[in-house]
């Protein structure tokens, strides 16, 4: 799959279209290419600000975002690594705390592709090696860096001495890479996917996460143990009760925190889990004050997110969200429970066409199926009899009837960048 990157800029899209002539050899695992393509660019990866290092299959993004946030709040100089991007390529990089410029980002792809040119990098390690190169080269306090897919073998995880690692909410995804046969390791597939998140755990570095299952448990314990990391898990090293604020408590002591202004209840946990990372890690210090100005000022576009009145919406509410899995779903069906919604569903092809669908239930008062463009995705009749077909988001809005109920965007990041694209939305 690609991410198919534009870019109004003659010498970025010269880059991108190099960029997009990759692909991953299939079946090749292992961190040997990344590893060689940072060698010749002279080991970025060994020379950056302490890093927050987030894995997770929903809630890792938002984490960031948290992270990033708290530490501006503070008035630290925050790079920052996520995917995928939504509108611009160059959302995957920020620099302490602006997206990287067209003419830098041109100039950083051309040298790392250049380097690496035998090589056969991915897209997304090509991605990491010039976010990483950018990083070094820029002074800053702090990294927070996404992981990609899985952990054990994403292209990130070169990162050596984090000032910790954080594993986020897990759930069943992309199951053709990480549920894959291999020798040695867990039959569950809940307990495969928190082994594989795990995977980013390093010697003498906190390893926070959320409180899961018996099975993915037993997994991060090992992982940590096996490396001898410090533990954090919320419900054992640390907690957060959620109700008119967040009471969070670790062996530092009690505070309390204001709820995040990013919808969702979810987001409160996600919030939670930055402030664990931060308490449980000694290479940067963090203000209470920050702590909460932070939890309220952080965004995370197109999750959960209320689009503006704009060319899409036009005056009527819209939501949007990019979760494609089970998990996300259910978080759908908590926020918008009790209500009755028109669904505009998006999804790729190798998804599940019901994860949506199915926890939204009694909830969808109509179903609109329509593309995701550049990509393979679910006809209409994947999720449904119910569903109709649509060629483009707008035909959708436009047929729906004006009762005053609310819509949900849902199904894919990539629906979700076109939408914001069409909306006037991009991400700044």
């Amino acid at each position: 799959m690609r991410d198919f990157a534009q870019s109004d800029d003659v010498r970025v899209q010269a880059q991108l279209d190099r960029l997009e002539a990759l692909s991953l050899p299939e079946g090749r695992l292992g961190l040997d290419t990344m590893r060689a393509l940072l060698a010749r660019l002279d080991d970025p990866h060994l020379s950056l600000p302490p890093v927050f290092h987030v894995a997770g299959t929903n809630g890792k993004g938002s984490t960031c975002a948290f992270l990033r946030a708290i530490l501006e709040a503070d008035g630290k100089r925050v790079h920052v690594a996520t995917s995928p991007h939504l509108v611009r390529y160059n959302e995957r990089i920020r620099i302490a705390g602006e997206l990287v410029s067209d003419a830098l980002l041109a100039d950083l792809l051309e040298e790392v592709l250049d380097a690496g040119a035998d090589l056969t990098p991915s897209f997304f390690e090509v991605t990491i090696a010039a976010s990483f190169l950018a990083f070094a080269r820029t002074p800053a306090d702090a990294c927070v860096v996404e992981v990609g897919l899985g952990g054990r073998f994403d292209a990130t995880n070169v990162i050596e001495h984090p000032a910790a690692c954080g594993i986020a909410a897990l759930g069943i995804d992309h199951e053709r890479f990480l549920l894959a046969p291999e020798d040695g390791v867990p039959d569950d597939p809940m307990a495969r996917i928190a082994f594989e998140k795990a995977g980013i755990v390093k010697p003498g570095c906190s390893l926070v996460t959320l409180d899961y299952a018996d099975g993915p448990t037993l997994e991060i314990e090992r992982a940590a143990m096996a490396a001898g990391a410090p533990l954090a898990m919320r419900g054992r090293e640390w907690s957060a009760n959620v109700g008119t604020g967040i009471e969070y408590e670790d062996r530092h002591g009690r505070i309390v925190l204001p709820l995040p202004a990013m919808p969702g209840a979810h987001q409160a946990g996600n919030a939670a889990l930055a402030v664990a990372m931060l308490r449980h890690q000694d290479f940067v210090s963090v203000s209470e004050e920050a702590l909460g100005r932070g939890v309220v000022d952080a965004r995370w576009p197109a999750r959960l997110h209320r689009l503006a009145d704009g060319p899409l919406t036009r005056g009527r509410e819209v939501w949007l969200d990019g979760g494609h899995n089970r998990s996300a779903g259910e978080a759908l069906a908590r926020h918008f429970a009790g209500q009755r919604l028109h669904l505009v569903l998006g999804m790729l092809a190798n998804k599940d066409p019901l994860a949506i669908v199915d926890p939204l239930g009694d909830s969808i008062a109509s179903l609109s199926a329509v593309p995701v463009p550049g990509h393979d995705w679910h006809a209409a009749g994947a999720f449904g009899e119910n569903a109709k077909a649509f060629d483009t988001v707008e035909q959708a809005l436009a047929a729906l009837p004006e009762n005053g109920l609310t819509v949900l965007i849902a199904g894919s990041l990539y629906l979700a960048g076109e939408v914001l694209r069409l909306n006037d939305e991009a991400p700044d």
